[in-house]
């Protein structure tokens, strides 16, 4: 694949700032970057790399104003990590889904498959399932009944999707990931647990990206939902009856658990958790291994530790909690001095 600093310019709008004609035959972090190759530039911890960087062109701000010589191409524009992966997706992007129905594959009788879908070896897909444009389904996974998925949806090995749910257009589940297991309920009577039928469905909204190894839970009943555009992180965890947000992003080995509500543009770090039946405001953002076991009244919130505090608050706490040991030792000695004195008496 070879490509030209114009091309580049053209497709996400950019300026260049050079050579017009200089060939890109690559893309490199700028570390690593190598003669004929693109790199992006956008965290001003990096910009030395900007001047010491062998790549043959870089993506930086428009506004970018260099403190020393630069020997790569200029390509200015305002998102240039967004334009970086514009590039990627349209030129250097690895993954070619392949067409057509593999042998060893199952497809019940009266599931219309697109001609242009693709069903690989050894996937099942059940009774009454709807495909949509597009849709691939990669080998081993499983598509249970009543399932629908959206024009462009991808599901990759090993995938498992339960009967009932509901899958929008252009959605991506990755490897391991199941979607539909029964939700966690149970009720308790004469010395054991009662399993409660999970008898509800997940909805997967358009644009919706899922890891590889995650959970998501049938609701009890009614709908657990991920909504339009939100993108999780592998091994997450969504209990039943949760509702994710538009837009919002969860890191990997998080956890929310049943009946949750979270707002729209929130961001959950790695490890975090969420207890249930809360409500989580818009734009929340929510620290790695933060745990939140209470509402939220205001929106846009940044909060970290276990129970979650505000950042600046956590941040306080925790140098108080690292400052107990010498508070102890002073209290041990101002203890020994008032002996000391009452003995006196």
């Amino acid at each position: 694949m070879s490509i030209t600093t114009a091309d580049i310019a053209r497709l996400v709008s950019a300026s260049v700032e050079g050579d017009e004609s200089l060939v890109i035959t690559g893309v490199a972090k700028l570390e690593e970057g190598k003669r004929g190759d693109l790199g992006f530039w956008s965290n001003p911890k990096y910009e030395s790399w900007v001047y010491n960087s062998a790549c043959s062109a870089i993506l930086v701000p428009e506004d970018f104003q260099p403190s020393q010589a630069v020997t790569a191409v200029l390509i200015r524009h305002k998102n240039p990590y967004f334009a970086f992966c514009q590039v990627l997706s349209r030129w250097f992007n690895p993954i070619e889904h392949p067409k057509g129905v593999e042998n060893g594959s199952f497809v019940a009788e009266g599931v219309q498959v697109p001609e242009d879908a693709y069903i690989g070896a050894g996937a099942y897909v059940s009774a009454g399932v709807q495909l949509g444009q597009g849709v691939k389904i990669y080998p081993h996974a499983f598509v249970g009944a009543g399932v629908s998925l959206g024009d462009e949806t991808v599901v990759f090995p090993n995938a498992c999707i339960y009967a009932g749910s509901q899958i929008g257009k252009r959605v991506i589940v990755h490897a391991g990931t199941v979607i539909g297991s029964d939700g966690f309920g149970f009720a308790f009577e004469q010395g054991r647990y009662h399993k409660i039928p999970q008898v509800g469905i997940v909805v997967l909204e358009d644009d919706v990206e899922i890891g590889a190894n995650c959970t998501i839970d049938r609701a009890t009943m009614g709908q657990t939902r991920v909504l339009e555009g939100s993108k999780l992180d592998n091994l997450v965890q969504i209990g039943h009856n949760v509702i994710v947000g538009k837009h919002t992003v969860i890191a990997a080995q998080a956890g929310i658990a049943g009946s949750t509500k979270i707002g729209e543009y929130s961001v959950f770090g790695g490890q975090s958790g969420v207890s249930g039946h809360l409500t989580v405001p818009a734009q929340t953002q929510l620290g790695g291994q933060a745990g939140l076991t209470r509402n939220l009244e205001k929106s846009g919130l940044k909060l970290s530790g276990t129970p979650a505090l505000p950042v600046q608050e956590y941040l306080r706490t925790s140098i108080a909690i690292s400052h107990l040991s010498d508070l102890e030792k002073q209290v041990r000695a101002l203890k020994k001095e008032l002996d000391k004195l009452n003995e006196k008496k």
